[in-house]
């Protein structure tokens, strides 16, 4: 039986082509887990924050991590809030290895210039917004993280690292 491998990181970072590349390198299942909720409820993840609020989608990205942990053999990408939330990092942890997909804010902030898809982004001071949120979160996913690649290669280059440290 195969651990799944769970990818973590800030949003931009690469965890869905990095994630879907990984699975068929390694024959394993792919699943991202805001695309997981998307269908589960039959709303986008910016709807569902429209509607419900973030409250009630971390609600939902809680049932999801649970559901996806009893799984084997997968690469799951967490959405990039997901691992800041110490009870998905210890129910996530119990079905695999967490990795962080660590790249620079510059790096990020390139890869989102023109991404209207992110609802703590899509505002006016959205460059600010990135950097706190950036700042808040990167000591998170290191902590959350049992192995830590460099995210600023190529997607191909960022899976055979990943393949080699697990």
């Amino acid at each position: 039986m195969k651990k799944n491998i769970i990818l973590c990181g800030f949003m931009g970072c690469g965890k869905s082509t990095v994630g879907a590349l990984l699975a068929k390198k390694t024959g394993m299942a792919f699943i991202d887990l805001d695309s997981y909720i998307e269908k589960k409820q039959g709303m986008t993840v910016s709807d569902i924050f429209e509607k419900y609020g973030e409250p009630r989608f971390r609600e939902f990205e809680r049932e999801a991590a649970r559901e996806l942990s009893q799984k084997n053999s997968m690469v799951i990408a967490a959405g990039g809030g997901t691992l800041t939330f110490q009870e998905n990092v210890d129910t996530l942890r119990t079905s695999g290895k967490i990795i962080l997909l660590d790249l620079p804010l510059d790096t990020v902030a390139k890869r989102l210039e023109n991404d209207t898809t992110r609802p703590l982004l899509n505002r006016p001071d959205k460059l600010e917004a990135m950097k706190a949120l950036f700042e808040k979160r990167l000591p998170i996913y290191k902590s959350a993280a049992d192995i830590i690649v460099n995210g600023d290669e190529s997607p191909m280059q960022v899976c055979m690292e990943i393949m080699s440290q697990i």
